[in-house]
């Protein structure tokens, strides 16, 4: 899955850029291809599967000795780990609940490892991605919760991860950046001048 290019990552900066010249509030933009491996999952269906499908296979007809059956769950086992190991269909073995979960968790610790919670008066605020879990959050902190209530980023939210899911991640961050925008510089404007956070989009591979 390929993430944006070093041009496009400069539009995401320029975007921040342009929005934080009316707001107090530090943006800090992250893009990861995917918040976990889930390399246990291929090993677990292919396990399952192999295990299961020739045995069933041997009980209905009976036309594999003992033998055979074992070598036949030997070779479907690795085939499937090969096969389930592709990241595309990896996605679809996985609850979505679960994905969700992970890049959830995901935005929270970037959220503390970008320092959004060390700038004056709190206000940081994260615009997190995750393609691969087609996840959108945004993570704001308390200088900016407190005038702006949580329910103004749902619409935001949902409209970027449709964007995401067509593809259009570059279109999706400068319209959320945009939208954001609007929001803080009405409920968070600018005081003073002043830039403690790198304008920059966070790539994680």
């Amino acid at each position: 899955m390929a993430l944006l290019a070093e041009h496009e990552q400069r539009k995401v900066a320029e975007a921040i850029a342009r929005v934080e010249r009316d707001t107090d509030a530090e943006l800090v933009t992250v893009l990861a291809a995917r918040a976990d491996d889930y390399a246990y999952i291929p090993l677990l269906w292919a396990s399952l599967l192999a295990l299961v499908v020739p045995g069933l296979v041997h009980i209905a007809t009976g036309w594999m000795s003992l033998h055979l059956l074992l070598l036949v769950q030997w070779i479907s086992f690795i085939v499937l780990c090969l096969v389930l190991r592709i990241p595309s269909v990896t996605t679809h073995l996985i609850p979505r609940s679960v994905r969700h979960w992970r890049a959830s968790n995901l935005a929270r610790r970037q959220f503390l490892e970008q320092n959004l919670h060390h700038t004056v008066g709190g206000t940081g605020l994260l615009i997190f991605v995750c393609e691969a879990e087609r996840y959108v959050e945004i993570l704001a902190d308390e200088g900016i919760s407190r005038r702006v209530d949580n329910t103004c980023w749902v619409p935001i939210v949902a409209h970027f991860t449709q964007q995401v899911k067509q593809g259009q991640t570059l279109q999706g961050f400068v319209t959320c950046i945009e939208a954001c925008g609007e929001l803080l510089k009405v409920h968070v404007p600018v005081t003073h001048v002043r830039n403690e956070l790198p304008n920059r989009l966070v790539v994680l591979g």
